[in-house]
């Protein structure tokens, strides 16, 4: 089978080092270019000496990138930034994987709102497909632009959106309680990433309807639910490099045991979620450099909520390993290719 060709917009970023690691190892791609403003003309194993022997090639500008020919484009640059560059790419009919937040949003206002600009490419946010493979598979398989979803946002919404889709009126309220490694606040210098700041230390930010990834697991939830559905979300920083863990509550007359077998029938046949029990909750550890999302359900005695757990590792099934899901869905390959390790 000829090798589907690729370029990464934003390559030095975590993400896109992550793609990397598992693209160049995938059987199926050829890494055409790898771009980036800020590194240009160095090579990746001179600002990641890990890279030594696996992947050696020099950093183009995005100027130069856009000359490069490609069957596929993934970006790892930041919300607007990324949508104006991938304009051309657009253009061209070249295929794209964005992990920013730029075709996340279907409503050009609220996109707005949140992001504090006007969308760089309205004209092209119908044809984009959310890039949950668990639910929107099928549409994936055509698409011309994959939005992959947020990292806290993939691990709410797989605990979640079964629930919904099978037994919205049975649900009042929900809660999500997450917490992730520092690597989630990407490589721009940051006063809270540093890491006498991080270091033994553990914070709450953007809570109360603030953060960013909240409308568009309103938007899923809200999809999947067939009503409109308001999600109270909690992120916090914890001192560890990688992975998320989020405690989501939920008022529900259902029993945790019926939660967890509507979710585990939902998943049953899907590579990369599963189902853990309440006697053996999900841990960081247990998820940490893999594309796997473990998820349980417990508690919801006597009317108290019903509390699920959900883990993944915020650079892999949260941003790198699910667009790389996602192509393999896109250009006919198995879904699972360059993800079990």
């Amino acid at each position: 089978m000829k090798k589907v060709t690729i370029g990464i917009l934003g390559a030095t970023s975590y993400t896109g080092v992550e793609l990397i690691r598992i693209l160049a190892y995938h059987p199926n791609v050829k890494i055409s270019f790898v771009s980036s403003q800020s590194y240009a003309k160095k090579r990746m194993n001179e600002i990641f000496p890990a890279l030594q022997g696996v992947f050696d090639d020099e950093l183009i500008s995005p100027e130069e990138a856009q000359t490069k020919e490609a069957d596929c484009i993934f970006s790892c640059l930041p919300h607007a930034v990324s949508a104006s560059l991938l304009i051309p790419y657009i253009k061209k009919g070249i295929r794209i994987v964005d992990l920013s937040a730029d075709f996340r949003i279907k409503n050009l206002d609220t996109y707005k709102l949140w992001y504090k600009a006007d969308h760089p490419a309205p004209e092209s946010l119908n044809s984009a497909v959310y890039g949950l493979p668990e639910f929107y598979r099928k549409q994936i398989a055509s698409a011309s632009i994959v939005a992959n979803p947020g990292c806290y946002v993939t691990s709410v919404l797989l605990p979640l959106m079964p629930l919904l889709k099978a037994k919205s009126e049975k649900i009042e309220w929900m809660i999500a309680d997450s917490k992730s490694g520092v690597s989630g606040a990407g490589r721009t210098l940051k006063i809270g990433s540093h890491f006498v700041e991080a270091n033994e230390n553990f914070s709450a930010y953007s809570i109360g309807h603030l953060h960013r990834h909240t409308p568009e697991m309103e938007q899923e939830l809200s999809g999947a639910a067939g009503r409109e559905i308001t999600l109270t979300f909690s992120p916090h920083l914890l001192p560890i490099t990688r992975g998320i863990l989020s405690t989501i509550y939920i008022q529900t007359d259902l029993s945790a045991q019926e939660c967890s077998s509507i979710v585990a029938k939902q998943y049953e046949n899907e590579p990369f979620v599963r189902m853990r029990t309440a006697a053996s909750l999900p841990a960081i550890s247990g998820v940490a450099n893999t594309n796997y999302c473990d998820i349980a359900f417990t508690a919801g005695e006597e009317g108290l909520p019903v509390i699920a757990v959900s883990t993944l590792d915020n650079l892999l099934k949260g941003a790198s390993g699910q667009a790389v899901q996602n192509f393999n869905i896109m250009f006919g390959l198995p879904e699972t290719e360059g993800l079990l390790r």
